[in-house]
């Protein structure tokens, strides 16, 4: 097997259910704790990443605190919280490594996009923390303006769909990131989709694994990757991890 180029991996889940799982339209993941997620990468050059929060885990942070202690270095986590959480727990999960809040706009399981502006400001404001949405980019329209003025922001899996690409590349061209992730469960020619971010933004797409790839019609596969290294071309350091090692402050 060839070697691998450090890989940041931007995007994964841990499922551990020593924690509190919540049925998000009848469905529960099966197990996918931080063990698993280390056997299954380990052939991929993993040199850190990002654990996020998932729908089915709600507000309970038990899952990802443990699994960035027992991760270590290198890796941060992106959680969900309610939009009244008080400043001193936003700053306490800065201080335990989470970078991001994320709003799950496709599912549920966050704060709500009436919350988004006000949210995203204040968790800024007080511990740096960036906004991340998982959002059909069909729905960007009317986001677009609100998105572009906050202070950092990225966009799951490519944004989805082809028919909201051009409110996805208008976003990058204003300062927006894009997370190359979840081949199996987007609607759109990926390749097409990564070479307009690259042309909008080099510094803008973050590759990731998307594992355990819950509810999407195939899972992460190790070619994903090699594709996505293709098509990157020169940018391939980039996108497989310095643009997502500045953004996450690793």
């Amino acid at each position: 097997m060839p070697t691998r180029r450090p890989f940041f991996d931007a995007h994964f889940h841990v499922v551990d259910h020593r924690f509190p799982l919540y049925e998000n339209d009848g469905f529960l993941p099966d197990p996918f704790p931080v063990e698993r997620y280390l056997e299954r990468t380990a052939a991929l050059g993993v040199v850190g990443g990002a654990v996020v929060s998932g729908s089915f885990q709600r507000f309970d942070q038990g899952c990802l605190l443990d699994a960035l202690a027992r991760l270590g270095p290198g890796f941060v986590g992106v959680a969900q919280i309610p939009h009244d959480l008080p400043d001193a727990d936003v700053v306490d999960l800065a201080r335990r490594g989470v970078r991001g809040v994320r709003f799950n706009l496709r599912r549920g399981g966050s704060a709500g996009r009436e919350h988004l502006d006000r949210l995203a400001r204040r968790v800024h404001d007080l511990a740096g923390l960036h906004t991340e949405l998982y959002v059909d980019a069909r729905d960007l329209a009317d986001l677009v303006d609100t998105l572009a003025a906050l202070p950092a922001v990225s966009i799951d899996h490519l944004g989805l769909h082809a028919d909201g690409l051009p409110h996805l590349v208008a976003l990058v061209e204003r300062g927006v990131r894009v997370k190359a992730t979840g081949f199996g469960r987007v609607d759109l020619d990926v390749a097409a989709a990564v070479r307009a971010a690259l042309a909008a933004d080099p510094t803008a797409l973050m590759a990731g694994s998307d594992l355990p790839s819950t509810r999407a019609r195939r899972p992460f596969a190790d070619s994903d990757l090699d594709l996505l290294a293709d098509v990157a071309g020169e940018h391939v350091d980039a996108v497989l991890h310095d643009n997502a090692a500045a953004f996450y402050r690793v």
